[in-house]
């Protein structure tokens, strides 16, 4: 059984052509997509062997992507920046980011003060203990 390759470009308005043995450019026709309900997607998404439904048990074993990476970049502070106001530890700070270890309890706590008020959690952290 042999191949064949078939070399395609796209032109400025979307359109394929083929590229011949000599360089020169042949259109292709595509049919297009035909149009789908939402009944028709959910029935071809479960029917997709690459794309089987997660069970309950399987969602019990995935982890949970970590917040901490969120909030930091919606408030737009790098992790060293983060750390730093926060009084967090950049390498704790960095093993939440990528999933080694997560925040215990009070530390979440903590995160979610940081998420509802930052620059009060700032301003309270700044003031001078006595």
């Amino acid at each position: 059984m042999s191949t064949t390759d078939i070399i395609t470009k796209m032109d400025n308005e979307g359109r394929l052509h083929r590229v011949g043995p000599d360089g020169g450019l042949e259109p292709v026709e595509v049919a297009p997509v035909a149009a789908m309900d939402e009944a028709d997607i959910v029935a071809a998404a479960v029917t997709d062997a690459d794309n089987v439904p997660i069970t309950p048990e399987d969602a019990a074993r995935l982890r949970r992507v970590p917040r901490t990476k969120t909030l930091r970049r919606a408030l737009g502070l790098t992790q060293e920046e983060f750390a730093g106001r926060y009084h967090i530890p950049l390498g704790t700070l960095r093993d939440w980011e990528q999933g080694r270890t997560e925040p215990d309890q009070a530390t979440r706590a903590y995160l979610r003060v940081i998420a509802s008020d930052p620059e009060g959690t700032r301003r309270a952290l700044e003031k001078r203990q006595i």
